[in-house]
């Protein structure tokens, strides 16, 4: 079993060097750079990964195209921002000495949030398909919230992938600002209609559901924090794709 590491990139010259020197399990590392401005590419390439650059073509395109640059059919997918935990990397080592049972693998992920893990808010353990086979699975999603879709077999990994969030909340403001305009464009092209009720209600629940439901109480001031965006992150789709209609 041998094994792609894809990372798709724009301006990471900050995330990619915990990112790529973590994937020590991987047989290449593919860095699919969209234009970066910064040192990303510079550094990717002497951290030893191969470096391409494609346009973009929104996040599901994008890292299609960088599973395609692949030399190996089993491809690790992850984010700049993101890292193998020392366990994960572990458990990817023992996978890749006894073989695959399954055509794809879960793992969960764990986010730190200005500086804090988060182990509430809906936040953990927020499994996705990171190893797949690519002859069994692709990523899909148009706009927002990308995903591996797979019609084989899908089996589970224990250990952790480690999110590097925000930093800082005027980060997370402009990462909100950002997904929020390509949810709010998803919203217009299902044609769904956004009244006064949903947005003042969605919010309110959103946070309701963040805080108390999912026990964002128990992550202290982050977590109050990460409540509140979900409700701004709710309001400012509402209002955008109502603006964009």
């Amino acid at each position: 079993m041998k094994i792609s590491a894809t990372i798709i990139a724009l301006n990471e010259e900050r995330n990619i060097p915990r990112a790529i020197e973590s994937l020590r399990c991987c047989d290449e590392i593919v860095v699919l750079d969209s234009g970066s401005t910064d040192r990303t590419v510079e550094i990717a390439e002497k951290l030893g990964a191969r470096v391409v650059e494609v346009g973009w073509r929104g996040y599901a395109g994008q890292k299609n195209a960088a599973a395609e640059q692949a030399t190996h059919d089993w491809i690790l997918s992850i984010d700049a921002d993101e890292a193998l935990s020392e366990s994960l990397e572990g458990e990817i080592w023992r996978l890749k000495k006894e073989g695959p049972v399954y055509d794809a693998y879960t793992m969960p992920r764990l986010a730190q949030y200005l500086g804090r893990w988060i182990l509430h808010c809906g936040w953990y353990p927020d499994r996705k398909i990171r190893l797949y086979n690519r002859q069994q699975a692709h990523w899909v999603g148009d706009f927002v919230h990308e995903s591996v879709k797979t019609g084989g077999r899908v089996g589970h990994l224990h250990s952790n992938l480690l999110h590097f969030t925000c930093d800082s909340l005027s980060e997370h403001l402009k990462t909100t600002d950002r997904y929020t305009t390509l949810a709010a464009q998803e919203i217009v092209a299902r044609k769904e209609k956004v009244g006064m009720r949903r947005l003042i209600a969605d919010p309110a629940w959103a946070f309701v559901r963040t805080y108390f439901i999912q026990r964002g109480f128990l992550d202290g001031l982050e977590g109050l924090t990460i409540a509140h965006m979900a409700a701004l992150y709710t309001f400012l789709k509402y209002v955008k794709a109502r603006n964009m209609s």
